[in-house]
């Protein structure tokens, strides 16, 4: 028995290392395009319209086209190898699940923010489920090459009735995002509570800090503007947390947190640029 755990135990390393490589490969693919135009983000006038994300690379070898792409997925199987204390889920031979945790008080757009990432919940294939009360469940498939990692999304709606479950929202995950609406400095002061809360059921997760509602938040005036976004830099430093500011409608910093996520989970060569410009979506480490 303990000679067949060993050996299990060795193969799911060898995967997950094999698994890492490739994306490392891919990776690097994806960065050599990515240089794009700044964006003037006063100039905002009509939500964009992003579509699913499909991504040609050139593969390694050069000529044949690979597609790196982002699509909806069903929940992993409860069939499903469980590895470093649950963190990672050994689903199949070429899926690594991952748990996401996302939590801060209700109404402050959470749910849109995790609808723009995985894609419109009224569409064929993408869906929210109930993981219990006060819980909404979320998949999404990020496919590199041969691999694919699934990352099955957490979110807390934040009401008083249903903090008792805020241990099963948090155990286990990767990454604990921490939310707060732009527009309300009732909910930038409970961070503190939020982020003390998720650290008693799990000290190892990579905490981030999210600022919703970007697009409202520049209406704002430019003094109050540099008032919130010092205190939430501030906040973001006393938790040792990334901190970004975003806009689910606009598709602001979106993707890109979950990018920098999977970088900072596989050791992948890619990370944000500091952006610490008022009228600009605060980018913080």
């Amino acid at each position: 028995m303990g000679r067949s755990k060993s050996n299990l135990s060795r193969k799911i390393h060898r995967r997950l290392s094999n698994l890492r490589r490739c994306i490392l490969r891919v990776w690097n693919q994806i960065l050599m395009c990515s240089i794009g135009k700044p964006i003037r983000y006063r100039m905002l006038s009509h939500p964009a319209v992003v579509p699913s994300v499909s991504l040609p690379i050139s593969s390694p070898g050069g000529g044949v086209m690979e597609e790196v792409a982002l699509v909806n997925c069903p929940p992993p199987s409860a069939a499903a190898i469980l590895h470093n204390n649950n963190s990672v889920h050994r689903v199949d031979s070429d899926l690594v699940a991952l748990k996401i945790s996302l939590l801060g008080d209700s109404q402050i757009g959470k749910t849109s923010f995790l609808a723009k990432y995985v894609g419109d919940e009224t569409d064929e294939g993408g869906r929210i489920e109930g993981g219990g009360d006060g819980i909404n469940l979320m998949d999404k498939i990020l496919q590199v090459g041969g691999a694919r990692i699934s990352y099955r999304l957490w979110e807390f709606d934040g009401g008083n009735q249903s903090r008792e479950n805020i241990p099963v929202a948090c155990k286990d995950s990767v990454a604990i995002l921490i939310m707060f609406d732009l527009t309300s400095r009732v909910t930038l002061n409970g961070v503190m509570g939020w982020y003390q809360e998720a650290r008693k059921w799990n000290q190892t997760a990579i905490p981030i800090l999210i600022g919703t509602k970007f697009d409202d938040f520049i209406q704002l005036p430019i003094d109050l503007q540099w008032t919130i976004a010092s205190q939430a830099r501030a906040y973001a430093k006393t938790l040792n947390a990334t901190l970004f500011f975003s806009s689910a409608t606009y598709n602001i910093n979106v993707n890109k947190i979950f990018k920098f996520i999977t970088a900072k989970l596989f050791d992948l060569p890619w990370s944000v640029e500091r952006n610490l410009t008022i009228g600009e979506p605060i980018i913080d480490f």
